[in-house]
């Protein structure tokens, strides 16, 4: 049988995403079908939904997350709110996923494919850039950002021992001096009942810690945040994190709990304690918890902050590619 292609609704995705094996679930929290529902359902206006299933003797193989406008596809999140993205792809199937993909996006009238937020071993660039190549299509990929991780070990103490001699004391002092002022504790909202019910008290933080952040939490955005939180609590994959001092929220976290690795999505913290670096504070405990919880992998997500550097984190650089279908020429890299 060859392969067959077809267009999926989110719903009849979802129900498929529940059997497929755990060999194509491996990718990011950003890879979930309702994840890409949340966005499309925020910021879809004026695109065209195109979520393509690849299947070879009624197994599937890949699924394609995009979205058209006029001539163009590209993934249905962007790198504003998805720090990564790929296409799901089963091991070793991916020539024959592309070729199909290739060839459906050729047949509909796409000239162009935008691909962006993609880490090294993004199938986009071990394979499509050279399938796509071998077509005589131009390619042109760069790195254009960074994300920084951190491979958590086994104790706080073998975390502490990894610093730098002067980021671990500082880190260490910072904590005593919240601590000198009075009962702290880091509280995690598990559940995703009790996640979803601070949710409101994790926006405000968000917005009234910085005004870059007040900027960022349009309404538009404020709904998307609704949107996606409620779908990761049914999930079982939100947390929130609130710092406390004397009981009182201080910090808070959100972030997501997937495949054993924590990603770290967003946080804000209340102004009137800024110079306790409570923001930091919270992060440092979500550390520690992670690894109190046997986590494999803390992900600072996308962006070069100070912070990320001094509490371990390791880049891992960010590409974007663009790929003319149809269009013969030459393959391109830049960056590295």
């Amino acid at each position: 049988m060859s392969h067959s292609f077809s267009l999926e609704s989110f719903d009849h995705l979802a129900s498929l995403w529940a059997g497929l094996p755990d060999s194509m679930k491996r990718g990011s929290v950003f890879a979930l079908p309702g994840w890409h529902k949340a966005w499309w359902q925020a910021f879809g206006s004026g695109y065209s939904l195109f979520l393509g299933v690849v299947r070879k003797d009624d197994a599937i193989i890949g699924i394609a997350p995009l979205k058209l406008r006029g001539k163009k596809a590209s993934f249905i999140c962007a790198s504003r709110v998805c720090d990564y993205l790929d296409f799901v792809i089963s091991p070793g199937r991916e020539a024959d996923f592309y070729g199909s993909l290739l060839d459906e996006l050729v047949q509909r009238g796409v000239s162009q494919l935008d691909l962006e937020a993609l880490r090294p071993d993004s199938t986009v660039l071990t394979s499509l850039v050279d399938i796509a190549g071998g077509r005589g299509y131009r390619v042109s990929c760069r790195q254009y950002d960074v994300s920084l991780e951190l491979e958590l070990p086994g104790t706080w103490d073998d975390y502490l021992s990894g610093l730098a001699n002067s980021q671990r004391h500082e880190v260490r002092r910072k904590m005593r001096r919240l601590e000198e002022l009075g009962t702290t504790g880091f509280r995690v909202y598990r559940d995703g009942k009790e996640a979803l019910s601070q949710l409101d008290l994790f926006i405000r933080m968000f917005r009234h810690s910085r005004q870059d952040k007040a900027r960022f939490m349009t309404d538009r955005m404020g709904n998307f945040f609704e949107l996606l939180a409620g779908t990761m609590a049914d999930d079982g994959l939100l947390r929130l994190g609130f710092l406390e001092l004397n009981s009182l929220p201080v910090a808070s976290v959100a972030y997501f709990d997937y495949n054993n690795s924590i990603y770290l999505y967003n946080s804000g913290y209340d102004p009137g304690y800024r110079e306790l670096s409570v923001g930091l504070i919270s992060k440092v405990l979500c550390i520690k918890d992670s690894i109190e919880q046997k986590k494999d992998r803390f992900d600072f997500l996308r962006g070069a902050e100070v912070y990320k550097y001094r509490l371990g984190g390791t880049e891992i650089p960010l590409h974007e590619c663009h790929i003319s279908i149809g269009d013969t020429g030459h393959l391109h890299h830049s960056g590295s």
